[in-house]
């Protein structure tokens, strides 16, 4: 078999991970006759994990490391993998053994079939705290509810993307890179596989609460202006409720309950207020896009590597 089979790997404080999914990796991939090779992408590792990824690579020729300057995030790391990935297809996976190796050949299987890209859908492990699980259900509501894409309960960044996927999205230049949603939008023959995640093998998870919302609002901003239309549906609410006062007006001024000045200002505020508030909200439709198009930063910095 002569296709090649390219796996990209970002990786954070994980040395304690990567022998055990070189192994788990080499042990699945063997047995598929396909020619193979490991990306992994150091995310500015406090730890000694980019050392074990240079004495892995200089133990096998199958195995590549890419040392980025600082720590860019996993979906800027990603992106650097999925940029210099060599292979036919690309598979993409973290590297604390809870997306499961056992689950590749299910994945060349679907792309073998026609499928340019076969994502995964995660099914809640048992044992995952109800905390966790509430806040991933909050999380792809959120998504779901105010963005333009639509993503299954549960899609993770386990998937594999045929080469003319890949290239495609090497192309992209865009900020705030969210993958699920832009693997969703690209379109092509799809198909979404489950899984149950294994329990992490060693160390913490990266995503807190609170970069879990950064990463909700990071996705619903890359994909839909909802957030400022609904600043513009605020203005409009606020400038209606203002008429609201002029019954008080009328009854204060008639009734003789009248304080001097208080309730012309109070209208006004009311008014100007929503009225400000919408126009705000429409030009920062246009100052948003306009400001994160023209920084134009890299989404990463190569410090070293053997790719």
């Amino acid at each position: 078999m002569n296709k090649k089979v390219g796996i990209v790997v970002p990786v954070c404080n994980e040395s304690g991970n990567i022998l055990v999914l070189i192994q788990a990796l080499q042990t699945v991939m063997d047995k598929t006759g396909y020619d193979y090779n490991i990306t992994f992408v150091d995310d500015g590792s406090t730890d000694n994990t980019l050392s074990v990824l240079k004495h892995q690579a200089s133990q096998n020729n199958r195995i590549f490391f890419i040392g980025l300057s600082r720590n860019f995030g996993h979906q800027n790391a990603l992106k650097a993998g999925l940029d210099m990935a060599q292979g036919d297809c690309v598979i993409m996976m973290d590297g604390d053994m809870q997306h499961p190796p056992e689950l590749l050949p299910e994945l060349l299987d679907k792309w073998e079939k026609g499928f340019e890209i076969v994502y995964t859908i995660r099914r809640d492990h048992s044992e995952l705290p109800l905390v966790k699980r509430k806040t991933s259900n909050m999380f792809y509501s959120l998504i779901n509810n105010l963005s333009d894409i639509e993503l299954e309960q549960g899609t993770a960044d386990f998937r594999l993307m045929d080469r003319k996927v890949v290239d495609v999205f090497r192309n992209f230049r865009e900020n705030d890179l969210f993958l699920r949603g832009l693997v969703k939008w690209l379109g092509f023959q799809q198909i979404g596989i489950e899984y149950e995640p294994a329990l992490r093998n060693e160390g913490k998870s990266k995503y807190t609460f609170k970069k879990m919302l950064r990463f909700a609002l990071q996705g619903i901003t890359s994909f839909s202006t909802r957030p400022l239309y609904i600043a513009v549906y605020l203005g409009f609410i606020f400038s209606l409720l203002s008429t609201l006062y002029i019954p008080y007006i009328l009854y204060s001024y008639f009734s003789g309950h009248v304080i001097s000045g208080w309730t012309s200002i109070i209208v006004t505020i009311a008014f100007f207020g929503g009225l400000q508030l919408m126009i705000l909200g429409i030009l920062g439709m246009y100052l948003g896009k306009l400001f994160m198009q023209s920084k134009q930063r890299p989404h990463y910095i190569i410090r070293e590597t053997n790719v």
